[in-house]
């Protein structure tokens, strides 16, 4: 695969963690209604919950302006991991957050594999 594809595909997987966790942390953080309902009452587990979203987010960032395709790919591989485990932690496959962490997770493993089959060439 070209690194152009490699290219355009890291940056859509960085896009789309900022597009989600822009508005999902800035809820957080200004108590939105829908939070509540989406990850719980205020407490120190949702306060760890936006730390991580807030590292995913800074990194995403930060590998927007400097893509390194390795760094990307750990990031991505995390993400990946934790998302695909979500339903089994929170007991539901139909939980609104579960399902956008599956379709994110589908996002990023297709990145993935572009980074992977890239790196063997």
């Amino acid at each position: 695969m070209p690194q152009s594809s490699m290219s355009m595909m890291i940056t859509l997987s960085l896009l789309l963690n900022i597009a989600v966790l822009v508005p999902v942390t800035g809820s957080i953080m200004g108590h939105a209604g829908w939070v509540e309902a989406a990850f719980g009452p205020a407490s120190p587990a949702r306060g760890i919950l936006l730390s991580v979203y807030l590292a995913i987010l800074l990194c995403s960032g930060a590998l927007l302006l400097k893509p390194v395709p390795a760094m990307v790919a750990a990031l991505l591989l995390v993400q990946v991991i934790y998302k695909l485990t979500t339903p089994f932690t929170v007991g539901s496959f139909t939980n609104p957050v579960v399902l956008s962490n599956l379709a994110i997770a589908a996002f990023h493993s297709g990145t993935l594999a572009v980074i992977w089959n890239h790196g063997r060439q």
